[in-house]
């Protein structure tokens, strides 16, 4: 039901855009999110819209480099990803979830569907 690609292997300093493409229900009142697992690593948070799309939220580490952005059918949700580091080398997932306020959720647990994840390697 939620589709992430766009990942690959880019250098460090270099940009690349993820989407989340939805299907089979309608997540137009639901917040999106991704979230990332690096190797040895726990998942965390990196970004997330609201269902109207005006309201974001970043984790302090791609804050300013990272845009989540979600189109006007509210169908595909993107992660625009610029001056790229070695660390947010992870496995990037989408997600979403409904909790009817305003501000969209940061924690995993306000998520109920989740993608199957895309690669990103930065190289140093």
């Amino acid at each position: 039901q939620l589709q992430a690609s766009g990942g690959g292997l880019v250098q460090a300093g270099g940009s690349l855009r993820l989407s989340c493409a939805a299907s089979g229900r309608t997540f137009t009142n639901y917040d999106m999110g991704w979230f990332r697992r690096a190797p040895g690593k726990e998942r965390e948070f990196v970004a997330s819209i609201n269902r109207s799309g005006d309201m974001t939220t970043y984790a302090e580490s791609v804050k300013g480099r990272f845009t989540i952005s979600r189109d006007t059918a509210k169908t595909t949700v993107y992660l625009q990803m610029n001056s790229l580091k070695p660390e947010d080398t992870a496995v990037y997932y989408c997600a979403a979830g409904y909790s009817g306020r305003d501000a969209p959720a940061s924690a995993s647990s306000g998520y109920n569907y989740w993608g199957q994840g895309t690669q990103l390697t930065v190289s140093s």
